[in-house]
């Protein structure tokens, strides 16, 4: 089992072990992208409180000379903290921000979309390795005490439209993988490895064959380029053995022409046998999606007492504008509530959870369409507390004109759009932080921001705080209960990454990736 290293930062003394993920919720180690299994981002450390937190101070900033954009939730294990920066990996001394050792590898040449920012949110670790994704689709497993590389695995290799942006997962004894490029004209999937050798345990294909349940949808080869990537870490519950994973758009993105029916298994969360791969049950969140409202938003995995029965949750705030409770045992819609007021593609949802469509979709001339392409949500992280039974998350007001064109030939290489987005004149966007109560089933309170570029996610804590990236470039810090503003730091530099909390022999720290930097902050 891990121990927390008391004098010094020791790569050496790392040792993983899958009894050391199950840990719920975190503390003195922030384990995995998510911080543990649940999704929840949620720490039982409370040295910084509504009390101290006036004294929180920055610590030491770590800059990343190879990007100027991180998106990565740092993993810290015994004292040692590790990053992603592009195709880099970082170990650093989680007292100090001192570099322990840096694994380079040169970005891909030739990529598009997404993959070709060469965006990456961070690593997984497992007994004394390092898991982690590169832009062109490869995991590459290094050595924890020196960032020597053990083995590199080119999981998407076919076609070269793949790419990889997310952090990877690691169940038991098994490396999980997903992609993006959900809008370029390649099918997705989700992929385990063994965590020792490399060699493929399984595959989840997010797009039905011929001849499989929902193929319907994916007429003649079209299944080949039908999207539904899995670019986003998901979730896992040990007692189920359940993963739960969300999936992206279909493709081509805005037009229906080539993919009638409810395009399967896209903007969906799909449960797992994570020993097998096998499909357990799925809940589709937007059938048949027209607006690019991919369902990788973090499946939440809560506890609770639900309308007055004990419950397995699944949550999720969905970029469609709606945040779902589901059974997790089964995928049965409990209820599904709209949290932004700009929504005009649904009018509701019936008893099965489906949407009741208004009926438009994106126009040669120009439609006008609520949420707009960025979502009501999206991938930054959300939290949930275990002391307020609230579920905290940044969400967006916006509308935008979608427009739509005929589908054109897919070729590798190039994007698989149908149609582009416009600002609507005279429209502000609006975000928000907002605080969902699963005991009233209702929004608790709005904490309105000043615009609408932040991608920044949450992180509550049990000092009865929510840490987030606000849309001025700052960390800041409210009451959990009430949403109160408490406490903030400007970076100086926009963020468009989730916080964590982690603990070096007793002294609690906060940390956040904000522009090529990472930020870590301490009590004096």
């Amino acid at each position: 089992m891990l121990g927390v290293s008391g004098g010094g930062s020791n790569p050496a003394k790392i040792d993983v072990q899958s009894q050391d993920l199950l840990v719920r919720p975190p503390a003195a180690n922030w384990i995995s992208y998510h911080g543990d299994y649940s999704g929840r981002r949620y720490s039982s450390l409370s040295e910084v409180n509504p009390a101290t937190l006036p004294k929180l101070r920055v610590e030491w900033v770590f800059h990343a000379r190879n990007t100027n954009w991180l998106e990565n939730t740092p993993v810290v294990v015994n004292g040692i903290m590790f990053v992603t920066a592009a195709n880099d990996a970082f170990a650093l001394d989680a007292r100090t921000g001192r570099e322990v050792w840096h694994h380079s590898r040169p970005n891909s040449e030739g990529l598009i979309d997404d993959a070709s920012r060469h965006l990456t949110r961070g690593v997984a670790v497992w007994r004394d390795r390092v898991y982690m994704e590169t832009d062109n689709a490869h995991l590459l497993c290094l050595d924890a005490r020196s960032g020597n590389q053990i083995w590199d695995i080119a999981y998407a290799s076919w076609n070269k439209n793949y790419g990889g942006t997310s952090a990877p997962l690691v169940v038991k004894d098994k490396v999980l993988v997903g992609t993006s490029g959900g809008d370029d004209g390649v099918r997705g999937f989700l992929a385990a490895f063994d965590a020792v050798t490399g060699k493929l345990a399984w595959r989840f294909w997010t797009i039905p064959a011929p001849g499989e349940f929902g193929s319907d949808s994916w007429p003649g080869d079209a299944y080949l380029r039908g999207g539904g990537t899995t670019w986003m870490p998901g979730t896992y519950d040990p007692a189920l053995n359940l993963i739960y994973w969300g999936t992206s758009n279909p493709a081509p993105d805005f037009n229906d022409d080539v993919r009638p029916g409810d395009d399967l298994y896209t903007d969906s969360v799909l449960a797992l046998d994570a020993d097998t791969g096998k499909l357990k049950w799925y809940f589709q969140f937007t059938p048949h999606d027209l607006f690019d409202y991919d369902a990788v938003e973090t499946p939440i995995l809560i506890d609770a007492i639900y309308k007055g029965e004990p419950r397995k949750l699944l949550v999720q705030a969905n970029r469609n504008g709606f945040l779902y409770v589901l059974d997790r045992t089964n995928g049965k819609f409990l209820s599904g509530t709209p949290f932004v007021e700009k929504l005009n593609w649904a009018t509701g949802l019936d008893e099965q959870g489906r949407p009741n469509r208004s009926g438009i979709k994106p126009a040669p001339t120009g439609t006008r369409v609520c949420p707009g392409y960025s979502g009501a949500t999206n991938w930054y992280a959300p939290s949930y507390n275990e002391s307020t039974h609230m579920i905290y998350f940044l969400a967006l007001e916006m509308c935008q004109n979608y427009f739509s064109r005929p589908t054109e030939p897919f070729k590798e290489g190039t994007e698989y759009y149908s149609t582009g987005v416009k600002r609507i004149p005279g429209e502000i966007p609006q975000k928000l932080l907002l605080a969902y109560n699963l005991d009233s089933t209702s929004l608790a309170w709005k904490y309105p921001q000043i615009g609408r570029r932040s991608s920044a996610g949450t992180m509550t804590t049990a000092g009865g705080l929510v840490f987030f990236g606000d849309d001025a470039g700052s960390l800041e810090a409210v009451d959990a209960k009430t949403g109160k503003a408490l406490w903030h730091f400007n970076t100086g530099q926009e963020i468009s990454a989730s916080p964590m909390t982690y603990s070096v022999a007793g002294k609690q720290y906060v940390a956040i990736a904000a522009g090529s930097d990472v930020f870590s902050f301490a009590l004096p």
